[in-house]
């Protein structure tokens, strides 16, 4: 592999890891606060929407990381993010559906619909100048 093309994955896999560090780093917090009940015991559905509210900001982050990190093409690079995060995203769908115990459906579908264009907003944040 060329050395633009190791930026180029290491940019993405950067910004994936954030999100995902971010998002677990946040919920064992909450959870250790106990403002979300210990692991395994069912959350209510607006516990559900702030877990959603952290991990969209913290999508919109790693867009920005991403796109900030990538040797070229910063939008291009959040936005393939997104598509990399579709993945897990998808199967949390199909985890929600056959297991519904675990929560609600719409919290994976929400991050289903909202992972894409946060990853994005991330890279177009980046490529806007900053006005002082």
């Amino acid at each position: 592999m060329t050395t633009r093309l190791w930026r180029s994955t290491g940019a993405v896999v950067a910004g994936f890891v954030a999100i995902v560090a971010l998002s677990l780093g946040t919920d064992e917090v909450l959870h250790v606060l106990k403002v979300y009940p210990p692991w395994g015991q069912p959350m209510t559905g607006g516990l559900f929407a702030l877990a959603t509210a952290y991990r969209i900001v913290y999508t919109v982050a790693g867009g920005y990381l991403t796109a900030r990190l990538a040797p070229h093409a910063p939008v291009r690079h959040a936005f393939i993010l997104g598509l990399v995060g579709l993945v897990p995203g998808v199967a949390g769908v199909g985890v929600a559906i056959a297991k519904p115990e675990l929560g609600p459906l719409w919290y994976p579908v929400a991050l289903v619909l909202t992972g894409l264009p946060c990853a994005w907003l991330g890279g177009v944040l980046y490529r806007q100048p900053v006005h002082q």
